[in-house]
């Protein structure tokens, strides 16, 4: 039986698309374990699926003047030790890493004890994690065929991005009835990421008085991030996070407002759900989020707003003006060839194990 190990974390985002692989590896008999950070969201999500977890010490490497900058790095540095020692334990064929801090001192371990790894890139330019990963991988994934240009030739693949298959089974009337909604008025879903998005947030609550007359409101606004005065508003009900109710949350929804996190994006486009995008502002962020929604912008698969054009007025013109056009959002995700990413990632994780 072959062995791999999977890596990646910080946000659901470096989480989902490893559990979205799960089950087709259990069907081509790897087994499966998981390393990831002491506590981080990954812990709780994987360790639900049953699958072996391992905790390692993780620091995030920072653009910007911190002082935890100073303490990273040995954070790090123990990170990678304790992979070493996982990594000889475990003896795994293959790694795939999904991103985020966690993720190097993993593949910076892989390399050292000579096990091949193969990481994946979900947004348009690779992150600073991913960059320093890429020289110790066999194979780079990637999300947009924009990306390829920019990885070394010889390792770049264009798979895609792995979607979680029960996001494809939701049910509209479950998700009504989760939410205590009716069937006569349209469902606007705001998801700000595993983290939330304050923000959004912010300017949404702003605009419920003028926008409940015509939707209804299901808000997942991230940890510690629900309003207590607006808990019983009638048409709008919150949540910090969900996974159960999701695909039927998905599947009752009409449009989509999101941040442009690569994932979120492609869960999205693949349900062909009409979204509007607000993408973290280049002040808060890399700007990968911006190139992401740029590039379906461009396809004609969402909407986009910058965060620092949004206004009140400007957003409720948006979500309506998304609601009345968005059969033709609709006809150009449904044109799109979707990529089976899932099959492709499971084919070259064999590939590169052999």
């Amino acid at each position: 039986m072959k062995h791999i190990v999977l890596t990646g974390g910080g946000t659901a985002g470096h989480v989902t698309p490893n559990i979205a692989l799960i089950p087709e590896l259990k069907n081509r008999g790897f087994e499966i374990s998981y390393i990831g950070s002491y506590d981080g969201i990954e812990k709780r999500l994987i360790s639900e699926l049953g699958i072996p977890y391992y905790g390692i010490s993780s620091g995030k490497l920072r653009r910007y003047f911190d002082l935890k900058n100073f303490s990273d790095p040995f954070r790090v540095q123990k990170g990678y030790h304790e992979a070493i020692r996982i990594l000889k334990e475990l003896k795994p064929d293959v790694i795939f890493s999904k991103g985020g801090f966690v993720a190097v001192p993993v593949v910076g371990a892989a390399r050292r004890v000579r096990i091949p790894c193969v990481i994946h890139e979900s947004d348009m330019t690779p992150g600073l994690a991913n960059k320093l990963c890429i020289p110790s991988a066999a194979k780079v994934c990637c999300n947009f065929p924009e990306t390829v240009s920019s990885l070394p030739a010889q390792k770049a693949v264009l798979t895609g991005t792995p979607i979680r298959q029960e996001l494809f089974q939701g049910d509209a009337a479950k998700g009504r009835a989760f939410c205590g909604f009716s069937s006569d008025k349209p469902v606007l879903l705001s998801i700000g990421g595993s983290l939330g998005a304050a923000s959004v947030n912010q300017h949404l609550r702003k605009i419920l008085p003028e926008l409940l007359p015509d939707f209804q409101v299901v808000h997942l606004c991230g940890k510690g991030k629900t309003d207590e005065t607006l808990l019983h508003t009638p048409g709008y009900v919150q949540f910090e996070y969900i996974e159960e109710e999701l695909p039927d949350l998905f599947a009752m929804a009409d449009v989509v407002l999101s941040r442009a996190g690569a994932n979120a994006i492609c869960e999205i486009s693949a349900l062909r759900k009409p979204n509007l995008l607000i993408p973290l502002s280049a002040k808060a962020s890399r700007g990968d989020q911006i190139l992401n929604a740029r590039s379906f912008e461009k396809q004609g698969f969402s909407m986009v707003l910058e965060e620092e054009e949004i206004t009140g007025p400007v957003l409720l013109k948006a979500i309506h003006e998304l609601y009345e056009n968005r059969q033709q959002y609709i006809d150009r995700m449904s044109q799109s060839a979707a990529m089976d990413s899932i099959r492709k990632i499971a084919d070259l994780l064999e590939s590169v194990s052999k």
